[in-house]
């Protein structure tokens, strides 16, 4: 063993984490995908999050949940606080077991199972309040989206520094009332609009696969789920822009008490949101533009996840191919 890995233990463990992670989403995708398409999400997220749960518990982390399925008083696994892992290096855990609730009961494009890991203090504590999210891709110059600009401004940034006609972008938005003046302002500057049911945290993602058809996601989302957006994002060298939206003084004081001296409706940056070493596996649950879905067959399933970390900027496309029958979490 050499003398870096004798004193810097983290160094080599490191490494396994992303494996270890995998396992965690696996177990969460394969269990919610036997409610695919039977209409019952409630369901469906519960057996992702018990199975999820039980997974933590031979990670190799000291782990504390700080984006989670809300307040203890309101979830009986993975809320807020609750700590996790088999013990080791201290880390802030992001989670949404089952992003896209409604499409696995549906059976519709682009359910994922989501974890991100970071060292203790790195992650934004957001209240479930929404967020006013802008995320591109790698490679652009810095600064070249601003949440405050407009977006045919940002639309119009973004084609200059792809060297591209402004008509050949894509923008990615959840299709929601609330959208109607971006979806018209984008169609109105000449770019495309690409519109989702639900599922913003693979609609971010895709905004910086250079494989992908979408080159930016822009509009109001959860905030939970833009956390977990940026981990992504960070891990792919994207960039994000973001900022708490408040409905009444009660949403706007718990920010501020979840993040004191700051001011809770700032624009957060990348590193607002996501700083340190990063962390991020995603599993597919159904197929979409990221992720293939589960695939289930009598005594075995087939897996398609989305490993990486900031560190190295590596991102690993995993197949996985799960026995029931030496599995320990439920399938049924």
């Amino acid at each position: 063993m050499s003398a870096e890995t004798n004193s810097h233990p983290y160094v080599v463990s490191d490494r396994n984490l992303a494996l270890e992670l995998v396992r965690v989403t696996e177990a969460a995708a394969v269990a919610s995908a036997h409610w695919t398409g039977r209409g019952k999400k409630n369901d469906a997220d519960g057996a992702a999050v018990e199975a999820m749960r039980k997974a933590f518990d031979t990670v190799a982390i000291d782990g504390t949940v700080v984006i989670g399925e809300g307040e203890m008083d309101e979830a009986p696994m993975l809320y807020i606080g609750e700590k996790v892992g088999a013990g080791g290096p201290a880390m802030d855990i992001a989670v949404d077991p089952l992003e896209g609730t409604n499409l696995c009961a549906k059976d519709m494009p682009n359910a994922i199972t989501v974890v991100a890991l970071a060292e203790r203090g790195n992650f934004l504590h957001a209240p479930d309040v929404y967020m006013d999210k802008l995320i591109v891709g790698a490679g652009l110059p810095d600064d070249v989206i601003d949440l405050d600009a407009s977006i045919g401004e940002n639309l119009r940034n973004l084609a200059k520094a792809r060297g591209r006609h402004i008509g050949d972008i894509t923008l990615c938005a959840l299709e929601r009332e609330r959208h109607e003046e971006l979806i018209a302002k984008t169609r109105e500057a000449g770019a495309r609009v690409r519109l989702i049911s639900d599922g913003d945290v693979a609609a971010g993602i895709a905004a910086c696969l250079e494989t992908s058809s979408v080159d930016i996601y822009a509009g109001s989302g959860g905030a939970p789920e833009g956390v977990l957006a940026a981990a992504a994002v960070r891990c792919m060298g994207g960039q994000m822009q973001a900022r708490l939206m408040f409905e009444d003084d009660a949403q706007r004081e718990r920010a501020q008490k979840m993040n004191p001296n700051k001011q809770p409706d700032r624009k957060l940056g990348l590193l607002d949101l996501a700083s340190g070493d990063v962390l991020f596996s995603a599993t597919g649950v159904t197929t979409g533009f990221l992720l293939k879905g589960v695939k289930r067959m009598p005594h075995r399933a087939v897996t398609h996840s989305l490993v990486m970390r900031s560190k190295s900027g590596t991102l690993r496309f995993i197949e996985g191919y799960h026995n029931y029958n030496t599995k320990t979490w439920s399938v049924s």
